[in-house]
């Protein structure tokens, strides 16, 4: 098994990109709660954002939502997360809130409809232009509720059609990822379900277009880390959406639900090159934080994945391709378990030290005092929420 100080380099270059939203209040179908000291502005959210990474050295990146963090003067933007010490990341745009798209957004029959929605991409790309951002994300609610609704085949020929004029609006540093979700808020199709539909979809735009897995957005019992080796293989895996389910799309801390799959995805990302230097493969948290405080949420999120990192790391890859070569069907699974087994929590707290970072961030954050002055600071005004 490699050493703690094996692994350091790739850890070194870990990023994981934090969500505007996820500081924001949420909740169900049925309530979104509202706390003390949630941001109300873009700035607000940036500036919690960028606690995180102070506190961890992990999320030096947040993404953006439009129209929710729409602004007039997004270079003053840019400069102000500067100024905190993090950079503008992923531009999410937003085509499921519009009542004009109740039955549809790119794949809409109506044309008016389809030419509003290709304009707010186009929107979102100028705003990539302003702030220095590298992907473009799109998640589509697009789909119907019952058999003959409409046309399935014509909608995938809409959304080619559509995609192809976003695509062909890109910079050449800039990237379009489109992201899958087998159901929800449709329920007999959604217009992109799966990973091979997103491929078959990017695929055919070209070298810019990639897929954004989302870990909560599969079927229960799927093998999400084989669609990872996949996506990699092909070439075509542009980013995650890093969260945890226990029945649907249920947006939890990463790791909460099943720390085993999120050691076994990164297992093979680190197989497939995703950690390499230079890789094209960007990480981030897409969660909603109903009940916990929302930065030590995000705090806890990206110690997940730097803990699961760490441990797929340890995976004795040599000893693993020989038992595997001759058929030690037991010996390569322990060699594997081994790793997940391993408690890296100590050395991760001796390696933050090294680097200026406090070795436990939640208990760092929660002496800070941080959460009592936002709450005193950030009083009136509309606080930020879903749809905001």
């Amino acid at each position: 098994m490699p050493s703690f100080d094996d692994i350091t380099p790739v850890l070194d270059r870990l990023a994981i990109e934090v969500p505007s939203w996820a500081y924001g209040n949420s909740g169900t179908r049925f309530k979104v709660f509202s706390t003390p000291g949630t941001p109300r502005n873009p700035e607000e959210k940036i500036a919690d954002a960028a606690q995180v990474h102070r506190l961890t050295g992990l999320a030096p990146t947040v993404a953006l939502h439009i129209p929710w963090d729409k602004v007039d003067d997004y270079a003053a933007l840019q400069r102000y997360a500067h100024d905190q010490g993090v950079a503008l990341g992923t531009i999410n745009s937003n085509t499921f809130q519009d009542d004009a798209y109740k039955l549809g957004s790119l794949t809409h029959t109506d044309p008016g409809v389809r030419r509003q929605a290709i304009d707010h991409h186009l929107e979102c790309i100028e705003i990539m232009d302003a702030t220095g951002s590298q992907d473009l994300k799109i998640w589509l609610a697009d789909g119907t509720n019952y058999p003959g609704q409409a046309d399935i085949r014509t909608r995938q020929d809409l959304l080619h059609e559509a995609l192809t004029e976003i695509y062909a609006r890109l910079g050449d540093s800039q990237r379009m990822v489109l992201e899958y979700k087998f159901f929800e808020p449709a329920f007999y199709h959604m217009d992109v379900p799966d990973w091979g539909t997103s491929y078959a979809q990017v695929a055919a735009l070209g070298d810019k277009a990639f897929v954004c897995l989302d870990t909560g957005h599969h079927a229960p019992g799927t093998n999400i880390e084989f669609i990872v080796a996949q996506l990699l293989r092909l070439g075509k895996l542009g980013s995650f959406d890093f969260n945890s389910r226990f029945y649907a799309d249920d947006d939890l801390i990463v790791g909460a639900a099943d720390p085993f799959q999120l050691f076994r995805i990164m297992a093979e990302v680190i197989r497939g090159g995703g950690l390499d230097e230079g890789s094209q493969v960007a990480l981030m948290l897409d969660q909603c934080h109903n009940v916990e405080d929302k930065v030590p949420g995000q705090i806890r999120s990206v110690l997940n994945v730097q803990e699961m990192t760490a441990r797929a790391l340890l995976v004795d890859r040599d000893a693993l391709a020989k038992a595997q070569e001759s058929g030690d069907v037991l010996g390569a699974n322990a060699i594997y378990m081994d790793a997940f087994y391993t408690d890296v929590r100590p050395a991760l707290a001796e390696y933050r030290a090294a680097r200026g970072l406090p070795e436990d961030p939640m208990a760092a954050f929660a002496q800070s005092g941080y959460l009592p002055k936002i709450a005193a600071e950030r009083v009136g005004g509309q606080q930020a929420g879903w749809g905001a």
